[in-house]
């Protein structure tokens, strides 16, 4: 029986204790994924409980993880588990059937697991979960009740220090695929012979007030009693999908700017604001100074954004906007604003509203 708690503690807490971190790595992928639960279950009046919800998600599943791991007030931990548990778990279920979203985010972007999957993972954990549970009152506190709480809530001090940290500047560990170092076009590329999208085409065809479905192999081309009425195309197998997809950058006149910018063999600062009116407008005035700054300094300068044209219009013709699908933006920093700088593509260093470059900074990208 020890050895089933022994390992049954182990698995637990280690699983928690690593969601939770990787939740506090990278806090506002967290805030993106609670939205995008809120939007697909058409409850978006919530959506300013995103990152609340999220600081509270990361912290409790680490710090049940540390309390079942360590055996700091144990008995409280499991419970916190599997409360959690069985919360998750029927939820992951309906997330499963439905699909409202691709990827749960349990793990954040450090590993990506499908909706079975985690919910498959939500299974394999009921069991050492409920072993615990119904033999909690074994479990003896080492340690002094006093001094476990006062132990408990000094990590939960230090953690949601961290989870600040991460929110102030840029996460500690970066997951996700513009990471400094990355080449971004090469990150586009589709390798030599990797399974493509495969989809089933449907044609509609009218005769004498009645509608039939035709596939490519047997549809009436040259039947003039069938008339045409519609196509549809079904995707029945999905190929292989780039880390980078569906980046492209537009200029405020409808030119594509991607291969021009990816390409360049100049440095390349990018300003990225996902929304112009979500970002603190001093902290805008700082990205647009950044931007006067490597002028100076012959550095490239671009700000990019998924804000209306009203909005964007409102700061002037002057700044050199362009326009970025919003989940690229999200994907590239996690900072409004936040920044890239590039050169041919390569991303060579990130910063996040809080560290601006300072002149001395950009100095080491100018133009020799």
């Amino acid at each position: 029986m020890k050895i089933i708690s022994y390992i049954s503690r182990v698995i637990i807490g280690i699983v928690f204790i690593f969601s939770g971190t990787v939740k506090a790595i990278d806090p506002l992928g967290t805030v993106y994924k609670f939205q995008d639960y809120f939007q697909a279950f058409n409850i978006d009046f919530l959506v300013f409980l995103s990152l609340p919800l999220a600081i509270v998600l990361c912290s409790t599943e680490f710090l049940a993880g540390i309390s079942v791991l360590f055996n700091i007030r144990q008995k409280a931990g499991i419970c916190v588990v599997i409360v959690l548990m069985f919360i998750f778990t029927p939820l992951t279920f309906v997330v499963a059937l439905t699909n409202p979203v691709t990827d749960c985010g349990c793990f954040g972007d450090a590993i990506r697991l499908t909706n079975w999957q985690t919910f498959g993972k939500n299974i394999i954990l009921l069991a050492p979960a409920i072993f615990l549970f119904v033999h909690r009152k074994e479990t003896e506190s080492k340690h002094g009740e006093l001094r476990e709480w006062a132990t408990a809530a000094g990590i939960l001090v230090i953690f949601l220090a961290f989870i600040s940290y991460n929110l102030r500047y840029l996460p500690l560990i970066d997951f996700l695929p513009y990471k400094t170092g990355t080449n971004i076009p090469d990150r586009m590329k589709i390798p030599e012979g990797m399974p493509v999208n495969q989809y089933e085409t449907t044609f509609i065809y009218e005769k004498n007030g009645q509608k039939k479905e035709f596939r490519l192999s047997n549809y009436p081309a040259n039947d003039t009693t069938w008339k045409f009425v519609d196509q549809r195309s079904k995707l029945v197998s999905k190929g292989y999908q780039p880390p980078i997809h569906g980046f492209v950058i537009t200029s405020m006149a409808n030119e594509d700017l991607t291969k021009e910018i990816l390409s360049s063999t100049n440095y390349t600062m990018l300003m990225i604001s996902m929304r112009l009116n979500e970002a603190d407008p001093e902290k805008l005035a700082a990205g647009f100074d950044l931007g006067s700054r490597c002028s100076k300094l012959g550095i490239n300068f671009y700000i990019l954004t998924a804000s209306g044209m009203d909005e964007i219009n409102s700061y002037g013709d002057s700044l050199p906007f362009c326009l970025v699908d919003e989940t690229s933006l999200k994907t590239m920093i996690r900072s409004n604003p936040g920044y890239i700088m590039l050169k041919e593509g390569i991303v060579l260093d990130k910063w996040s509203w809080a560290n601006v470059p300072d002149f001395e900074q950009l100095s080491e990208y100018q133009i020799k």
